[in-house]
């Protein structure tokens, strides 16, 4: 029997690299096209609001927020709670919601569930109507969090940073934008996020097509029909599209093209890992008796993070794929006798669960298609983390639709483009419209991503201070930029499975930090370097390499498009000890009120 068990596991990681290697291309992240300077660059524009005309602004504000998506709104937040009013959220998109704001594609929703992934509920009084809600319902969320904190007030939308520079005489930070803005503000936070930045595949041909196209987070509702909320796309019911991409937005999204299009042809080059999502509406007899309660979502953050990260805990309150399999290995780690929890057994555990995990995957693929060979393309072949894992309980379905087909591509991608449509696997499929669901860029450089380079003290460049990775203290802080605050989770929590969890720690620490300032009379923060370098020597020590450990995963944005990873990519980590113990770190850290570390002039 073991050894019959030995087989299978080599067997399966036989074939998990030999899937892995089908996809290896030398190129990495260059196979993609970036938009700006291209003449695809119309793809970039605001399909969803005018922009408005204004003047140029010259004034000063105590604090101005770059983006505004959740980081900026948690962040705004929280400053005005702490009594600073005098802050500007700048944001090129129309309105606050971030990647909720451009991601209107037919089926959008929240992979973790809504009760942790949307913040500042129980500050807005706001209680989610599914598990897992809809795009529209996060981005009037959004809306809401800016109305109620009054964020509008001094905001700019369709506004893109184009220079940051640090005035040393003057302790302030010069900000000139694309709309002729050129205004000092004396603390800045930067939330851009990665997923702000939507990237096109590489192929030939792409500027050939002579039907529609357009990228999912520039949806064309006016070609296709329909609206966010999911109303039937009626204009495409005579029409064959094409969709390249496989991911989680198409996850989403091929439903409704499924049940609309007249033909509707699916190019895939790696399949995702689609489990059950088991999304229902909210119990409001069950949420006002059994949730309801002053802290209810720290309480419920809290869980989810250390559940998900299997620490002990006595409880499941979210109970979704995130936490179901961290529970099945901690269940079976805790069964192991005392004398055999080595690292080693335990991570052997961990590698039994997933396998046991994605073979239900697959075999869930092989339950619902009715076609064998569809099935078995649909399967993933690599570890459940190796890739963003979905949850959906009508994609694989959809592959059912008789308009509906899957162009598997065994790894290879899409072969180019033509002024007809797609040329794949050697056949050329004919198409009125291709839709581009092919994500944002992740892997680039933050400069090169966010379009704009900042000048700290005596004219150091950020893009210089990390030409050998990033550097800072906490995630938050980095030497030589006084009064910028970063937002977003390496080098902190790293909680990649709620994200805005990592947001709603860092926002609480800026705004406790700014007024302290404040309240002192200090100019100027600033982290020293050596509690940088100590903060970054205990990276170093801690888990090492996290594209690394992704070295065998099949290629994607998780491990560098499985390319060697660059200088510095070591520190693309979190806390060692893992983000339940670094966000209960950072709070004692800045609850104590001394701020180690840090340095107030």
């Amino acid at each position: 029997m073991a050894a019959s068990v030995s087989t299978d596991k080599h067997s399966l990681r036989a074939k998990y690299l030999e899937e892995r290697d089908k996809r290896l291309r030398p190129d990495g992240n260059e196979q993609y096209l970036r938009l700006a300077g291209t003449s695809l660059a119309h793809y970039l524009a605001d399909p969803y609001m005018p922009v408005v005309e204004r003047e140029p602004v010259t004034d000063h504000v105590t604090v101005a927020l770059i983006g505004g998506g959740f980081a900026g709104l948690i962040t705004g937040a929280r400053l005005k709670e702490a009594g600073i009013d005098d802050v500007r959220i700048i944001e090129k998109a129309g309105d606050f919601g971030g990647t909720w704001y451009w991601n209107r594609y037919p089926g959008a929703q929240c992979d973790t569930a809504s009760f942790v992934y949307m913040p500042l509920l129980e500050e807005t009084g706001h209680v989610p109507t599914e598990k897992y809600a809809h795009g529209p319902e996060i981005l009037e969320h959004s809306q809401r969090i800016g109305k109620q904190f009054h964020l509008y007030d001094n905001a700019l939308f369709h506004t893109e940073v184009k220079d940051l520079k640090w005035d040393s005489e003057r302790s302030v930070w010069i900000v000139r934008t694309d709309r002729g803005d050129a205004f000092t503000a004396q603390y800045l936070t930067m939330g851009t996020g990665p997923l702000h930045v939507p990237k096109l595949p590489g192929l030939d041909g792409i500027d050939d097509f002579k039907g529609h196209s357009f990228h999912t987070s520039r949806w064309d509702y006016g070609y296709t029909g329909g609206d966010p909320s999911g109303t039937l796309m009626e204009k495409l019911a005579d029409k064959r599209v094409g969709l390249i991409g496989t991911g989680a937005t198409a996850v989403q999204c091929v439903p409704h093209l499924a049940k609309a299009c007249g033909e509707l042809f699916v190019f895939q080059r790696t399949p995702s890992s689609v489990d059950v999502r088991g999304n229902r509406p909210t119990d409001m007899a069950w949420f006002e008796n059994e949730v309801l309660e002053p802290g209810w979502q720290q309480k419920w953050l809290d869980n989810f993070a250390a559940n998900q990260t299997m620490q002990r805990v006595s409880e499941d309150l979210v109970q979704d794929g995130w936490t179901e399999l961290a529970g099945r290995v901690r269940s079976r780690i805790r069964g192991l006798p005392f004398w055999k929890m080595t690292p080693k057994n335990m991570l052997a555990a961990f590698e039994d669960l997933d396998d046991e995990k994605m073979s239900e995957i697959r075999a869930r693929a092989d339950e619902t298609v009715s076609d064998a060979e569809t099935a078995e393309n649909l399967k993933a072949w690599y570890r459940q983390l190796c890739k963003r894992p979905c949850f959906h309980d009508e994609y694989l379905q959809a592959f059912n639709e008789p308009g509906t087909t899957l162009v598997h591509t065994n790894g290879k991608g899409v072969e180019r483009i033509t002024q007809n449509g797609i040329v794949a696997n050697g056949q050329e499929y004919p198409l009125d419209c291709i839709i581009y669901a092919s994500g944002f860029e992740v892997g680039t450089d933050i400069t090169g991503r966010n379009g704009f380079e900042l000048t700290g003290r005596d004219g150091l460049k950020l893009s210089d201070a990390w030409a050998d990775g990033m550097k800072t203290m906490h995630g938050i802080h980095t030497h030589g930029f006084p009064n910028l605050f970063i937002l977003g989770g390496f080098q902190g929590g790293a909680l990649i499975s709620n994200v805005p969890h990592n947001f709603v720690e860092a926002g609480r620490t800026i705004a406790m930090m700014v007024r302290h300032a404040i309240d002192n009379g200090h100019k100027e923060i600033e982290v020293t370097q050596k509690a940088q370098d100590g903060w970054i020597k205990l990276l170093r020590r801690g888990r090492g390499n996290l594209i690394g450990a992704l070295s065998d995963c099949t290629p994607g944005y998780y491990n560098n498009e499985g390319q060697p990873a660059g200088t510095g990519s070591e520190l693309q980590v979190g806390y060692p000890k893992g983000p339940v113990k670094f966000f209960k770190f950072l709070k004692q850290w800045r609850e104590s009120g001394r701020f180690k570390g840090i340095a107030f002039r």
